[in-house]
């Protein structure tokens, strides 16, 4: 089982990034299904979205902050708070 989950994943790493948002999307409303309300109109707008937020990245529009500094933050946040 592992080998075919790593054989899909290196499938799906090979799609475009929008079609990759599309199958996770897909993926995550597997297991807990759409939420109620769902609707072509919400689905448009995440997409649109999602669409904006890449362009932005690609533009350089965005600061990129790597995760382990992202978390270290977090880390320290919570420290702070914890020791008041």
């Amino acid at each position: 089982m592992d080998a075919m989950l790593d054989e899909l994943e290196a499938q799906a790493m090979q799609l475009p990034l929008r079609e990759r948002s599309e199958l996770a999307h897909r993926l995550l409303v597997s297991l807990d299904g759409e939420p109620d309300g769902a609707s072509e109109e919400i689905t448009q707008a995440w997409d649109e979205e999602i669409s904006r937020r890449v362009a932005d990245m690609e533009a350089g529009r965005t600061k990129w902050v790597p995760a382990e500094e992202v978390f270290s933050n977090i880390d320290a946040m919570i420290a702070e708070r914890a020791g008041r």
